[in-house]
C-alpha cells in the first residue's frame, strides 16, 4: 500500500462581495423604510387621522426618507473613501522617508502571524522591491482596508434610495389600493419586515426564522410606541 499523500485537488469557490457598499446600504434602507412608515402609519392612524392624511404623511415620509438615506449614504461612503485616501498618502510618504523602518515593520507583522524571522525578512525585502505592492500591503495590514476595493458612494446612495422607497411603500399599499383599514396596513408592514429579515439571512449565518422574527420584533416595538403616542395625542386633541 502506498504511503504517499494524495495530491491536492484544485477547487473553485467564491465569496460574496462585502466591500462594494451596496449590501449594507440596501439592507439598512429596506429595514428603515419598513420600520419608519409602519410606525408612522400606526402613529397617525392611532391618532384618528383620515385615510387621506395617512397616505399624504406616508408618501411624504417615503420621499423625504429615501432622499435623506441616499444623501447620508453617499456622504458617509465618500467621507470614508477620502479618509482612506488620506491614510494611503501618509503611508506612501512614510515609505519614501523611512523605508528601513517600514521594512522592519512589515517583518514584525509577518512574525506576529507565525512566519520565521529569516523567512519574514526575505519576503519583506522582496515585496518592498515594488513600491505599490509594499504600499498596499502596509495599508491592508495596518488599516484593514484595501485601497483598490473602495465602495462606490453612488452605488450606496442608489441602493439605499430604492430600497427605502420600496420598504416604505409596503405599509401604504392597503390605503393606495382603497382598502382604508389600519390593521391591514400594519399586517402588510409586519409581513414586509419578516420577509426582509428572512432575505437578509442569506448573507449571514443566522437562520431565516431568527432574522425574520428579529425584524418583526423591532418593527412591532416601533409601531407600538408610535401608536400609543398617536392615540394619546389624538385623544388629547379631541
Amino acid at each position: 500500500m502506498s504511503s504517499e499523500a494524495p495530491p491536492a485537488e484544485a477547487h473553485e469557490h467564491s465569496h460574496a462581495d462585502v466591500s462594494g457598499g451596496w449590501l449594507r446600504a440596501a439592507v439598512f434602507g429596506a429595514m428603515d423604510g419598513l420600520v419608519t412608515n409602519t410606525a408612522l402609519v400606526a402613529g397617525v392612524g392611532g391618532g384618528g387621522a383620515s385615510s387621506r392624511a395617512i397616505v399624504l404623511s406616508g408618501v411624504a415620509s417615503l420621499v423625504a426618507g429615501a432622499i435623506s438615506m441616499a444623501l447620508g449614504e453617499y456622504t458617509s461612503v465618500r467621507t470614508q473613501n477620502e479618509q482612506l485616501d488620506l491614510e494611503v498618502e501618509k503611508e506612501r510618504r512614510e515609505l519614501e522617508r523611512n523605508p528601513g523602518g517600514e521594512l522592519a515593520e512589515l517583518v514584525q507583522m509577518m512574525r506576529v502571524r507565525g512566519v520565521d524571522e529569516d523567512l519574514a525578512r526575505q519576503v519583506a525585502v522582496q515585496l518592498h522591491r515594488d513600491p505599490d505592492t509594499a504600499l498596499r500591503l502596509h495599508v491592508v495590514a495596518e488599516l484593514g482596508l484595501n485601497p483598490a476595493d473602495k465602495p462606490s458612494p453612488w452605488t450606496a446612495a442608489v441602493s439605499s434610495f430604492l430600497t427605502f422607497a420600496t420598504g416604505a411603500v409596503i405599509p401604504l399599499l392597503p390605503y393606495l389600493l382603497g382598502f382604508s383599514v389600519l390593521a391591514a396596513a400594519l399586517v402588510c408592514g409586519a409581513v414586509g419586515l419578516a420577509v426582509a429579515g428572512a432575505l437578509s439571512s442569506r448573507f449571514t449565518p443566522r437562520p431565516w426564522w431568527y432574522a425574520a422574527l428579529r425584524q418583526l420584533l423591532f418593527g412591532a416595538v416601533a409601531a407600538g410606541v408610535t401608536y400609543a403616542v398617536g392615540l394619546a395625542i389624538g385623544v388629547g386633541v379631541s
